[in-house]
């Protein structure tokens, strides 16, 4: 693992601890508190998942590339599910933690009621074998919980376009300027309950879509 993948692991929750506690978190609470029995969180992370699920969550599978996130996970994972509250909320779930890319998943087709892709598509070296991989994944009826950057009009476009090359190697593999929302019709998604959303913090990076996207 590169001292770039080592930094990034470690700088990532410090990083994003502001926007976790405000408007990010409250997002993620609003598109997570609906979900039930098995949730696969695709591109993981450092597991801020885990704090956004309750009770009608049997099982959460926790899909991460970097090993060094993956090892934040497993000692994530020990500390269990909390409601918004900080209590003990879905202690009877199963978390596993993967090592794999969000191009090949390790499950079972038909396995999954909620998917999560929060920040992930961006940086996925093939997002239309990502997307495939999370609606074979998906049951019937099941259901893509996202927020991701996108591409922005205009001139934050143009720096979007200008930094990626810097932005790219610093934010292991973020490509701000992808059409995403795009990429999610092409791959068979149903996209009415996803709309332009703003991160926060402004600048070239906030940009978004958010919301529930639904395999057709």
């Amino acid at each position: 693992m590169s001292l770039l993948d080592r930094t990034f692991a470690a700088l990532y929750d410090p990083a994003m601890a502001r926007a976790e506690r405000g408007e990010l978190g409250e997002r993620r609470r609003q598109l997570l508190r609906d979900s039930a029995g098995h949730v696969a969180d695709v591109g993981a992370g450092t597991g801020v998942v885990l704090d956004h699920l309750g009770p009608a969550v049997e099982k959460v599978t926790l899909i991460e590339p970097n090993p060094e996130m993956a090892a934040r996970l497993r000692r994530r994972a020990r500390r269990g599910l909390a409601d918004a509250d900080g209590r003990e909320a879905a202690a009877k779930a199963v978390v596993d933690v993967r090592e794999a890319p969000a191009e090949a998943l390790p499950l079972p087709d038909d396995s999954v009621d909620t998917a999560v892709s929060m920040l992930v598509l961006c940086s996925v070296d093939d997002p239309m074998r990502a997307l495939a991989e999370i609606r074979r994944v998906l049951r019937p009826g099941g259901r893509l919980a996202l927020i991701e950057h996108v591409a922005a009009p205009g001139p934050t476009g143009w720096l979007q376009r200008a930094l990626a090359p810097t932005w790219r190697v610093l934010a292991r593999g973020c490509r701000l300027h992808r059409d995403t929302g795009s990429l999610l019709v092409a791959a068979g998604f149903d996209v009415s309950d996803v709309h332009a959303w703003r991160l926060p913090g402004g600048g070239p990076a906030a940009h978004a879509i958010a919301g529930i996207a639904r395999p057709r």
